[in-house]
């Protein structure tokens, strides 16, 4: 398959460990699958507990040096890093498309998306600042220093290959971390190849690793109990977070968390319908209704529900669905077989409370792990779509009265990620916003992700932030210094 990239080289078939490629392991090897086709892609070594061993104590030894670069060196490499991810953004894409699903336009954004990133943080590696703090007695100094934490262990997802890594990476990397990642079992490829890009960009060998391999578990246990790991980061679900945090606990390891989520989109009746519309089908439909901030819940005030309904069920029927690298297809397969079992489960439970399905609400007609873009009318909180999170293109629609009645259903969850509002309300705007337990809103819009804003989730949707200034904080540690005897002799 390699092929089909404009640089061959960028396909790699073997974990990357000190700067180094691991093509065989004693335990034998696991395909990767394209779910359009169900095609296997290529055969990739498993990684187990001895391979996740070596990456460590690889990421260990590259630390000495790479925690003492100077942040001006670490930022041009970051930012040399950057400019090979812009030059081969085609490729990348197309490697997020054949093994992830989505169309390849959406795997171009994403590019960008991730691409951002890395030019973030290689600009904030020049910005850690520590503080001289007014000491208490005559004769001191108190300094406050931001150091690096140390090898960081980040466990990464399948929806989003290459962002869900660089929003990590970059800042681990520029605050004079290094970094072993485990991508997705089903999306490795997409990270190998940034792994290349990396280590010509001047990356030194061990800073950043990518272990490959279907036995999460076992390296995962790994990552969360070395001693030389001093931060996990993860991006996935609650419960596969839970777990991870009781196992750092035994080694009291800084983690930070991106959680499941819920999301409550709401619409009130002075909102624009035009825009609710175009913000609903971003919110839900970006990368199949797989993504963590995706429309879960989308409450519609009674005055507009219908009139809504009908717009939302006319624009889901037109939308294309297809192959990522068809021309004009807007929707992908979900992942794989299980996905598909689960959106039919949601909505058989649906259908059986009383929801009415509006457009699509089975498999599509093109097979494998491909379902139709669905709306459903008549959803209320006590069914299976409103409780968990669905992950697919199934837009469920819940009617209600009130703004009161809206907030408190919104927040009847245990996860807070991000939440939507449509309205032309100012005053509605920020009661709303602020009484949402979320950790992102989005204001008349679908689209909120981007590297300047913190992005993060409260109460089971996680711990820490990514993006933003503050993003660099998860990677550094304060050292406080006081330092006596400075009155003159």
């Amino acid at each position: 398959m390699n092929h089909m990239l404009n640089e061959a080289t960028l396909w790699r078939n073997g974990a990357l460990i000190d700067g180094r490629w691991l093509t065989e392991t004693p335990h034998g090897s696991y395909g990767v699958v394209n779910p359009a086709t169900g095609e296997v892609l290529c055969s990739l070594p498993r990684c187990r507990e001895s391979e996740t061993e070596l990456a460590v104590e690889a990421a260990a030894r590259a630390l000495v040096d790479w925690r003492k670069t100077t942040a001006g060196n670490r930022s041009e490499i970051v930012r040399r890093w950057y400019d090979l991810i812009v030059e081969h953004k085609q490729d990348l894409a197309l490697l997020i498309t054949l093994e992830e699903g989505k169309p390849l336009t959406e795997a171009l954004g994403e590019i960008d998306y991730a691409a951002s990133f890395v030019q973030w943080f290689a600009e904030e590696a020049k910005r850690v600042y520590g503080e001289v703090i007014p000491a208490p007695r005559h004769g001191q100094r108190i300094l406050a220093l931001r150091q690096p934490v140390g090898v960081c262990a980040a466990i990464t997802p399948w929806n989003f290959p290459a962002a869900m890594i660089t929003r990590k990476a970059a800042p681990a990397l520029a605050a004079g971390c290094t970094m072993v990642v485990k991508p997705a079992t089903q999306t490795p490829l997409t990270a190998l190849a940034l792994g290349e890009l990396a280590l010509r960009a001047g990356v030194p060998a061990g800073a950043f690793n990518v272990l490959t391999g279907d036995d999460a578990r076992r390296i995962g246990s790994v990552l969360t109990s070395h001693d030389l790991v001093r931060k996990i980061t993860f991006t996935g679900s609650t419960e596969v977070g839970r777990v991870l945090l009781r196992q750092a606990a035994a080694t009291v390891k800084n983690c930070s968390m991106e959680l499941g989520g819920n999301a409550p989109l709401i619409v009130f009746d002075d909102a624009d319908l035009d825009v609710a519309v175009e913000g609903i089908l971003n919110a839900k439909y970006r990368n199949s209704g797989q993504s963590c901030i995706a429309a879960n819940r989308i409450f519609v005030q009674s005055g507009i529900h219908d009139a809504l309904a009908k717009r939302l069920a006319a624009r889901t029927r037109a939308l294309k669905v297809g192959n990522g690298l068809e021309d004009g297809v807007q929707i992908g397969p979900v992942i794989d077989e299980a996905a598909v079992i689960k959106l039919e489960r949601h909505l058989a439970d649906a259908v059986a409370g009383g929801a009415q399905v509006l457009v699509g609400g089975s498999r599509h007609d093109l097979g494998g792990s491909f379902f139709q873009p669905t709306v459903v009318t008549g959803v209320n909180r006590a069914m299976t779509l409103a409780r968990e999170e669905t992950f697919g293109p199934i837009m469920p629609l819940v009617r209600f009265e009130t703004e009161v009645e809206a907030v408190t259903a919104a927040n009847d969850t245990m996860f807070g990620l991000a939440a939507y509002i449509f309205s032309r309300d100012a005053a509605r705007i920020w009661r709303v916003s602020e009484g949402l337990e979320t950790g992102i809103v989005g204001v008349n819009t679908g689209l909120t992700s981007n590297e300047v804003a913190p992005f993060g989730g409260v109460k089971q949707s996680g711990l820490g932030r990514e993006g933003s200034r503050h993003g660099i904080d998860e990677y550094v540690e304060l050292k406080y210094v006081c330092w006596a005897g400075l009155d003159p002799a």
